[in-house]
């Protein structure tokens, strides 16, 4: 999770780390890096970014809500989704599948 902890860290408002934000929150971890990451690629999509997330993700509603205010509030979305665009394709998905497959040790 070095990644995106260190992308958590540079947000303002945002917990030290995942673990801390799913600690703080009542939730697995992994739901949370799932969110964060989630919520970051919905924020440039059309539509409501909590229900893109949602729907993408099948992580409730509520859950969404909370981790994207305990990470600084819609505003600090932007910053997080460009953070995810490593390529600056103005795509992030390709990068977070990616970091998600080497949180996991795989390439």
């Amino acid at each position: 999770m070095g990644l995106l902890d260190g992308i958590l860290k540079n947000i303002a408002g945002a917990p030290d780390d995942v673990a801390n934000l799913a600690s703080k929150l009542g939730i697995d971890p992994a739901i949370a890096e799932t969110a964060v990451a989630a919520l970051g690629k919905a924020h440039q999509d059309p539509g409501d970014t909590i229900e893109v997330a949602a729907q993408s993700t099948g992580i409730d509603a509520g859950v969404l809500n909370q981790v994207r205010d305990a990470i600084g509030g819609e505003g600090s979305l932007a910053s997080f989704a460009s953070m995810l665009d490593r390529d600056g394709d103005g795509n992030p998905l390709n990068d977070i599948a990616g970091l998600a497959g080497g949180l996991f040790g795989k390439k």
